[in-house]
Parts: C-alpha cells; sequence; structure tokens
C-alpha cells in the first residue's frame, strides 16, 4: 500500500472510531435523502442553479404537492435553501460535500 493510501486509510479509521449517535444519524439521513429517485433528480436539476418549485414540478413532469414535500424533506436536512420573492419560492442547493457526492455517484453510474 502507498504511503498516502495508508494516511487517508488511517484518518478514516480514526474518525469512524469517534462517531457520535448525532453525527451517525446525520450521516445515514444524509443517504436516506439520496436514496429516493425523485429527491436525486431534484437535487441534480438544483445543481444547475436556483429554480422555483413551479419550475422543478414543469421541468421534472412532477406534481407541485410531491415537489413540495421532496423539498421540505431536503431543506429540514439543509441540503436546500429557498429564497422569497412575492409569492414565488426559489430554491437552492445548499451543502456542496453533498453536492459533490451526489455527482460523483452519478459519474460512477454513468460509467458502468
Amino acid at each position: 500500500m502507498m504511503m498516502e493510501e495508508q494516511e487517508r486509510e488511517q484518518l478514516f479509521t480514526e474518525d469512524t472510531e469517534h462517531l457520535d449517535e448525532e453525527t451517525l444519524f446525520v450521516v445515514s439521513q444524509t443517504f436516506k435523502a439520496l436514496s429516493d429517485p425523485t429527491r436525486i433528480r431534484i437535487l441534480n436539476l438544483l445543481c444547475t442553479g436556483e429554480h422555483s418549485v413551479n419550475d422543478i414540478a414543469e421541468t421534472l413532469n412532477l406534481s407541485q404537492s410531491s415537489v413540495s414535500h421532496q423539498l421540505r424533506f431536503l431543506k429540514n436536512l439543509r441540503l436546500v435553501k429557498y429564497r422569497r420573492a412575492g409569492r414565488t419560492l426559489y430554491y437552492s442547493e445548499d451543502d456542496e460535500h453533498v453536492m459533490n457526492l451526489l455527482k460523483q455517484a452519478i459519474k460512477h453510474a454513468l460509467h458502468h
């Protein structure tokens, strides 16, 4: 094993030995968010920029109710954020780390 790989493995092992319950819960909820095809589609769209609920629903051919439900779930995990302009809510990504994880998973899937 190369030195760099050994260092990475050691860091990973040290970090995992000290995972508290809250950290474990947040990690599991993050993967739960990424395990749903509708949420993946929404997050993938938000990688392109800010979108209104109506725009997300139309672009992904989903009901507004379904989109709102999924966005509420993602917002509670702080994966998305919104801004209000009049009566319209515009959503965007709020966690670059998770979005990078999603992009990596998509790249991985496309290469199989």
